[in-house]
C-alpha cells in the first residue's frame, strides 16, 4: 500500500499552488469576477485551512504561553496541556457520527460559531477567581470542537473537490494551516507582549482571545456564504463500509512496524514541543533564555514559520523526485540532529546572565523549524501511503489518531522531566528519545513504494 506516487503528486504541488491560488484569486477580485470567486475553492479551501489550523495552535502552543505569562509551573502547564491533545487522539471514534448525520457544511458553521463562544469565554474569565478551571475547560472543549471540526473540513475536502482539484490545492491547504499557526503562536504572542506594556498580562490576553472570537465568527458567516452544498446523509451501505475501515486498516501487511513508526518517530519531538517554549521564556535564574512575549512572537511567528514552510516545499520535492526509500531516513536523520541545537543553547547560553544573541537565537530556531517542515513532509506522505483508496476517510483518522497518541502521553511527562534534569540534559535527552523512531524506519515495508507505481 505504500506508494511514492502518491507523495510525489501531492508535494509537487506544494512549491507552486500557492502562488498559483494567489495570481488566481486576485485576477478575479481585479476582475470582479464575484460569482466565480464565491463559492469557489479558491476561496474556501483557504479559509477553511486557516480555521482548521488556528484552534489547534491556540489550544497546542498559546495555551503554554498564556500559563506561563500567568505564573504556573513548567510541570504542570505541559502535563495540563498535553491532556488537552485527546480529542486528536479519539476524533476517529466520532468521525462515523459528523460523516452520517447532516451535511459538512453545517457541522462548519456551528463548530466555528461554536469556537468564537469559547474564545469569547477565555476573553471573559481570565478576569474571575476561577479563571484556571474556567480556561483549562474551554481549551478541552476548543480542542473537542476543533476536532470534530477537522473531521468536517477534511471530509468536505474530500467529497466537493474531484482528484486533480484535491491535488492541485494540497499545497494551499498545507500553507494555510501553518499561517494560522503563524498567526497563532506568533502574532497573537507578539501582541499580547506588546499590549502587557500598558496594561496588566489577563488584560493583554483577554483582548487577543476577544480578538480570536471575532476571527471565528467572522469566519463562520464567510462560510456560510462561500461553502458549496455538500451532499446529506450518507446511505446504509456506506455506513457498513465505514466501520469496515477499522479492520481493513489494521489487516495490512507489516502493520505492526508501521504502528510502532508512527507512534514513536515524533518522540523527541513531542519531548519538546511544550518545554522549548517555556525554555525561551523562562528567567535567566531558571537556566532559561528568557526573551520575552515580542521576540517570541516574531522568532516562531516570522522566521520560524518561514523556514518550516520552506522546509516543508524542499522536502515534499526531494520525496517525489527520490522517494521515500532514498529519503525517510536522511530527513528524520537531520530533523532529530537539530534538537541539539536546544542543548548547545541550554549548555552556552542559558543561565549565565547575559543578554541572549538574538540573531543566534533565530538562526537556531531558523534551522531546527526547516528540518522539522523537511522531515514532516516525507514523514506525512508515509501517512498517506498507509491509507487505501477505498478508506481514504476511516485510515486517515486512525493512523493519524496514532500519531497524535504518540505526542499526547510524552509531553504529558516532558514538564517533569524538564524540571528533574534541568534544560540542558533533558534536551540531550529528548536526543536520545528520538533514536529509537529513526531506527524503525529500517522495518518498513517501504520496499512496496517500488512495486507500487
Amino acid at each position: 500500500m505504500v506508494s511514492t506516487a502518491t507523495g510525489g503528486l501531492i508535494f509537487n504541488c506544494n512549491s507552486f499552488s500557492c502562488f498559483a491560488f494567489l495570481f488566481a484569486s486576485i485576477k478575479d477580485l481585479i476582475m470582479l469576477n464575484r460569482p466565480s470567486l464565491w463559492s469557489s475553492p479558491r476561496l474556501f479551501v483557504p479559509t477553511l485551512y486557516f480555521v482548521e489550523g488556528l484552534p489547534n495552535g491556540l489550544v497546542v502552543l498559546v495555551s503554554v504561553v498564556l500559563y506561563k505569562n500567568l505564573g504556573y509551573q513548567n510541570d504542570f502547564i505541559t502535563s495540563a496541556t498535553s491532556l488537552l491533545y485527546l480529542p486528536w487522539v479519539l476524533k476517529f471514534a466520532w468521525a462515523p457520527l459528523v460523516d452520517m448525520h447532516q451535511t459538512k457544511k453545517l457541522w462548519i458553521v456551528v463548530a466555528q460559531m461554536v469556537l468564537a463562544a469559547i474564545a469569547c469565554l477565555i476573553a471573559i474569565s481570565l478576569h474571575t477567581p476561577l479563571a484556571l478551571a474556567i480556561t483549562l475547560t474551554c481549551f478541552g472543549l476548543m480542542a473537542l470542537v476543533s476536532a470534530t471540526q477537522d473531521i468536517a473540513i477534511d471530509a468536505f475536502y474530500l467529497e466537493t473537490l474531484n482528484k486533480i482539484e484535491q491535488s492541485a490545492y494540497v499545497g494551499v491547504r498545507n500553507a494555510f494551516y501553518k499561517i494560522s499557526w503563524m498567526f497563532a503562536q506568533g502574532g497573537l504572542v507578539y501582541l499580547a507582549g506588546q499590549l502587557a506594556q500598558r496594561a496588566s498580562i489577563k488584560d493583554a490576553w483577554s483582548i487577543c482571545f476577544a480578538m480570536t472570537a471575532a476571527l471565528f465568527a467572522a469566519f463562520a458567516l464567510l462560510h456560510k456564504r462561500a461553502l458549496p452544498q455538500d451532499q446529506p446523509v450518507r446511505s446504509e451501505s456506506e455506513k457498513v463500509d465505514y466501520l469496515e475501515a477499522f479492520k481493513t486498516f489494521f489487516q495490512q501487511s507489516h502493520i505492526l512496524p508501521i504502528i510502532i513508526y508512527v507512534a514513536i518517530f515524533r518522540l523527541g519531538d513531542a519531548l519538546l514541543l511544550k518545554v522549548a517554549p517555556l525554555f525561551l521564556l523562562d528567567a535567566t535564574a531558571k537556566q532559561g533564555l528568557n526573551i520575552g512575549n515580542e521576540n517570541f512572537g516574531v522568532l516562531y511567528g516570522s522566521f520560524g514559520t518561514l523556514f518550516l514552510l520552506l522546509g516543508g516545499i524542499v522536502g515534499g520535492i526531494l520525496v517525489s523526485k527520490l522517494g521515500l526509500k532514498k529519503t525517510l531516513m536522511p530527513t528524520a536523520i537531520f530533523q532529530n540532529s537539530a534538537i541539539l541545537l536546544y542543548y548547545l543553547l541550554a549548555k552556552g547560553i542559558a543561565g549565565s546572565g547575559a543578554n541572549v544573541n538574538l540573531l543566534l537565537l533565530g538562526s537556531f530556531n531558523a534551522i531546527e523549524q526547516f528540518a522539522y517542515g523537511l522531515g514532516t513532509a516525507a514523514y506525512t506522505v508515509f501517512l498517506l501511503s498507509t491509507v487505501s483508496e477505498r478508506y481514504k476517510a476511516g485510515h486517515y483518522a486512525l493512523v493519524t489518531a496514532i500519531m497524535a497518541l504518540g505526542v499526547m502521553v510524552p509531553g504529558f511527562f516532558s514538564g517533569n522531566l524538564a524540571m528533574s534534569l534541568g534544560y540542558e540534559q533533558f534536551f540531550l535527552l529528548s536526543f536520545i528519545a528520538s533514536i529509537p523512531g529513526m531506527m524503525t524506519i529500517l522495518f518498513l515495508p517501504l520496499y512496496r513504494a517500488e512495486s507500487d507505481r
